[in-house]
């Protein structure tokens, strides 16, 4: 496995155990469809989500899911390209929140990806979420931080035209390099 990978993995498979106990504990606690309320607005409220964030889209499970894979390809992709020292932290919450809702569509469901994804946190002023959506919501503001704040890469300095890259050359110690000068240089070197 490639250095790089390591820990934007590792996030992301903690994502996914912390996202899946809590929802297991969703599923358990609240499955006869009491509410907990916790403090102010928050309580614990079980609903299953079918479509993608705010409930939208209701029925493209198996699309979302497919996206969110690409996503995930993608963004472990472009680890190794970053100099911020946060992107693997942005990457990780971001791959881990999105495996943690592909697995319920994969395994809450009657056909490939149509499971519904457990949402449990409802702040009742919000649309309910999960641990998942959290992390991704994290991540999505810590790589879009890491990109506005991030050094740029280092590259080529840009030359202007007509100007040389390199260190000054001192044509004395240097002979040219057409043949007619070559041979200019030689005969003045006789004389």
């Amino acid at each position: 496995m490639a250095r790089g990978l390591r820990t934007p993995l590792a996030i992301a498979a903690a994502v996914v155990v912390v996202d899946q106990l809590t929802k297991h504990w969703a599923l358990d606690a609240l499955e006869d469809g009491h509410v907990i309320h916790v403090v102010g607005t928050l309580q614990l409220n079980l609903a299953f989500n079918r479509g993608m964030a705010f409930s939208q889209a209701e029925g493209l499970g198996p699309v979302i899911g497919v996206v969110a894979l690409l996503v995930i390809v993608g963004l472990l992709i472009t680890v190794g390209r970053s100099t911020s020292r946060w992107y693997p932290l942005a990457v990780g919450l971001i791959v881990g929140g999105a495996l943690g809702n592909v697995i319920d569509r994969l395994l809450r469901g009657d056909g490939w990806l149509r499971g519904g994804v457990v949402d449990f946190i409802d702040v009742q002023w919000w649309p309910i979420f999960n641990v998942a959506d959290i992390c991704v919501t994290v991540g999505g503001v810590l790589l879009l931080l890491t990109s506005i704040t991030a050094p740029p890469a280092p590259g080529p300095a840009a030359v202007p035209v007509g100007a040389s890259s390199g260190p000054p050359v001192d044509e004395r110690s240097h002979p040219a390099s057409d043949p007619d000068d070559q041979a200019e240089d030689g005969e003045r070197a006789e004389r």
